[in-house]
C-alpha cells in the first residue's frame, strides 16, 4: 500500500486490513507511517499538554488498570474536588513551562449536578489564561456536554480503552455502548474528541486492531488519540501483567497514525518507563503529542526539563498555538484569578 493511498481519510477499516498493517516488517511500517505523518504535520513539532487530577480516588468504576478505583486497595489517598483557584494556578504554571493545552481529570463515573458549576468555572478560567482546555469526567449526558461546550471546553477525553470484545474483561461498571454514547454527545456539542486506549492489559493483536477500528471508523476521527502503556500499580488486578514489547507498542502508534492521518497521536501513560531511544522511535512512528510534567493523574511522568532536553537533542519544537502578547496574557491571568478569588465558588466544591 502506498503512503498516498494509506493517507486517505477512511472510516471503513476491516480487521484483515488492520492486521496486515501490524504484520508488516517493522521498517516498512515505520516508513509508511512517517510518510503519512509528513503529509499532515510538521514532523519536528510535538503538541504539549499538562494533565491535572482535579478530584482523586474513590471512583465507583471497577476498571482493572486504575489505581483510582474504589474497588481496589492501592494506597491512594482520596481527595475532594480541587478549589477553582488552585486549578487556575496549576494551569498558569503549566503554561509557564510550555504547555499549550491543560487537561483536567476527575475520578467520577459521571459529574454530579452539585459539582458541575465548579467544573464550568475551571473551564472558563483556564480558557481565559490562553490555554486550550480538556477534561475527562466520565460519562456525560447531552445537557452536560452542551454546558461544557458553552463554557469553552475544547476537548473531551473519554477513552474506549480496548476492543469491544475484550472490554468486559477489564470493566463491568460501564458498557462500551455508554462510552460511544458519550463520544457522540461530545461530537454533537461541537467539542473535539480525545479518545484512545491502553496496551498491556492482556489483550490480543485482534483487540489492539479492534480498538483502532472503533476509533477510525467513527463518523469523524478523534482529534487526539492517546496511546497508553499500562502502568502497573500494586493492588490493581493487572499489577502482574506482562510488559508490553517495545516494538509492539511502536507498531501501535504507527498503525494509529496511518489509520487516523489527521489526528494527533499522543504518546501518553507509561512514558516514564520508556528510554529516550524508544521515545524517539515513537515520534518517528508518528506520535506528535505528549503529556508534560511530573504526573499523569496519579502516576509518574518524565519531568519537563528532561522532555525539553530530549526535544533539543532530536531537533523537536513544541507545537505552538496563537498567543496574545505578554502584557495582555498576564492581564488575563490576573483577571481570572481575581474573579475566582472574589467568587462564591472559591472554596472546596465537595464540602
Amino acid at each position: 500500500m502506498s503512503a498516498t493511498a494509506a493517507c486517505a481519510t477512511r472510516h471503513d477499516w476491516s480487521l484483515a486490513e488492520v492486521k496486515a498493517l501490524f504484520e508488516q516488517p517493522f521498517n516498512d511500517l515505520i516508513f509508511q507511517a512517517q510518510g503519512v505523518h509528513r503529509q499532515h504535520f510538521d514532523a519536528n513539532r510535538v503538541q504539549v499538554s499538562t494533565l491535572l487530577s482535579i478530584k482523586t480516588g474513590a471512583c465507583p468504576e471497577d476498571c482493572k488498570y486504575c489505581p483510582q478505583s474504589g474497588h481496589y486497595n492501592t494506597g491512594l489517598e482520596k481527595e475532594k474536588l480541587m478549589e477553582v483557584q488552585k486549578v487556575l494556578e496549576a494551569a498558569a504554571e503549566a503554561k509557564a513551562i510550555g504547555s499549550t493545552r491543560f487537561c483536567m481529570g476527575a475520578a467520577w463515573k459521571h459529574p454530579s449536578a452539585k459539582d458541575m458549576p465548579y467544573v464550568l468555572k475551571m473551564v472558563e478560567g483556564v480558557k481565559a489564561l490562553g490555554l486550550e482546555t480538556c477534561m475527562t469526567l466520565g460519562k456525560l449526558d447531552q445537557e452536560q456536554t452542551r454546558a461544557l461546550a458553552a463554557a469553552g471546553l475544547d476537548y473531551y477525553n473519554h477513552n474506549l480503552d480496548t476492543s469491544p470484545e475484550f472490554y468486559g474483561s477489564i470493566i463491568t461498571t460501564r458498557t462500551y455502548a455508554d462510552r460511544l454514547e458519550t463520544l457522540s454527545h461530545v461530537r454533537e456539542s461541537g467539542m473535539k474528541i480525545c479518545s484512545g486506549g491502553i496496551l498491556g492489559m492482556g489483550e490480543s493483536l485482534n483487540d489492539r486492531a479492534g480498538l483502532l477500528i472503533q476509533l477510525a471508523n467513527l463518523p469523524e476521527h478523534p482529534e487526539s488519540v492517546p496511546i497508553n502503556m499500562l502502568v502497573k500499580v500494586k493492588g490493581t488486578p493487572l499489577a502482574d501483567e506482562q510488559d508490553v514489547d517495545p516494538f509492539d507498542f511502536i507498531r501501535m502508534l504507527a498503525v494509529a497514525r496511518i489509520m487516523m492521518p489527521k489526528s494527533h497521536v499522543r504518546l501518553s501513560a507509561g512514558r516514564e518507563q520508556m528510554n529516550e531511544q524508544m521515545q524517539a522511535l515513537a515520534f518517528l512512528a508518528g506520535a506528535n503529542s505528549i503529556f508534560y510534567g511530573e504526573k499523569l493523574l496519579t502516576t509518574g511522568n518524565p519531568q519537563a526539563d528532561k522532555d525539553m532536553l530530549l526535544f533539543k537533542r532530536l531537533g523537536i519544537q513544541p507545537e505552538a498555538r496563537e498567543e496574545h502578547d505578554d502584557e495582555v496574557h498576564q492581564a488575563a491571568i490576573e483577571q481570572a484569578l481575581v474573579e475566582q478569588r472574589d467568587s462564591k465558588l472559591f472554596y472546596n466544591a465537595a464540602l
